[in-house]
């Protein structure tokens, strides 16, 4: 399984989930991205990503201002 971080520390909003969006978008189905972040309003926005996306949010914590989302690029849906 594919996996990368992006660190995306003294960025704030929109910025990180902006960032995040661009590399999931070449990643192949199923790869796990780790985003590391430093913006308090980076945890709201990568739940609402998460849900508006159908990419998975896998995973999050915060260690002394620290965010860490790792996210489950989803499936993707059949062209036609």
């Amino acid at each position: 399984m594919s996996e990368t971080t992006l660190d995306v520390q003294g960025l704030t909003c929109p910025l990180p989930v902006l960032k995040a969006n661009k590399v999931l978008r070449g990643l192949p189905p199923g790869a796990r991205l780790t985003v590391l972040a430093s913006d308090p309003a980076s945890v709201k926005d990568f739940q609402a990503y998460s849900r508006e996306t159908g990419h998975a949010l896998v995973s999050f914590s915060e260690a002394a201002g620290l965010y860490r989302f790792t996210l489950r690029k989803r499936e993707d849906k059949a062209s036609g």
